[in-house]
């Protein structure tokens, strides 16, 4: 009888082994599952936050996210500080502006009589002398590989007499790669107006 009970226990430990055996595989089995689909999701994540990053450049020299920021900084406060800080100076000309209108701009302003003021006695950003704007609204009108047209409608504290008024658009070129704007244009009072053209017919009355 005790060889017997003896026999039955070895069957009973051999059993609960092979029992443990089998549980010990398959926890090790899903814990092997779950860190593959871990590190797949991980994997997934990183290369989708590198294609962001490697993209954000780009959008940053998109014309309709350039327009955007130059107007959402116009916009603070009361909307009143205009846009200025786009053709200040030749550092801000450089930054935003095409090279050939920076150099039509510069042969303008050298040929104005010294005590003048210059061809623009305006704000070209928000059309006006005195800048209002509440909000506004941009829209790509041309996207082509190296031009573009990006119009802008503004929403001023004060209705204007004419509602192209509200209206200005930015021609853009590539310089080196970069997007630049190479006019700027729109209405006062419903009649045309470019900075080319301005630029251009001050450099005819001072022939």
């Amino acid at each position: 009888m005790i060889c017997v009970h003896c026999h039955e226990d070895r069957i009973l430990d051999y059993k609960q082994g092979l029992f443990e055996l089998r549980t010990a595989m398959i926890t090790r089995r899903k814990i092997s599952r779950r860190a593959l689909i871990l590190a797949g999701m991980t994997g997934l994540l990183a290369g989708a936050i590198a294609r962001d990053a490697s993209a954000a450049p780009a959008s940053q020299n998109d014309p309709v996210a350039i327009i955007n920021a130059i107007y959402t900084r116009v916009a603070k406060g009361e909307g009143d500080s205009g846009g200025a800080f786009v053709i200040e100076n030749k550092a801000a000309k450089a930054k935003y502006l095409s090279r050939s209108l920076v150099d039509l701009w510069a042969k303008a302003d050298a040929n104005t009589p010294k005590g003048d003021v210059g061809p623009i006695d305006f704000d070209p950003v928000t059309n006006s002398q005195e800048p209002d704007v509440k909000s506004f609204k941009v829209v790509a009108e041309k996207l082509e590989a190296d031009k573009a047209v990006v119009a802008v409608t503004i929403t001023g504290r004060s209705a204007r007499a004419k509602p192209s008024d509200d209206i200005v658009r930015y021609n853009f070129v590539r310089d080196d790669g970069k997007w630049k704007i190479d006019d700027i244009s729109g209405t006062i009072d419903g009649e045309a107006w470019s900075i080319r053209d301005i630029l251009n017919e001050s450099l005819k009355e001072l022939a």
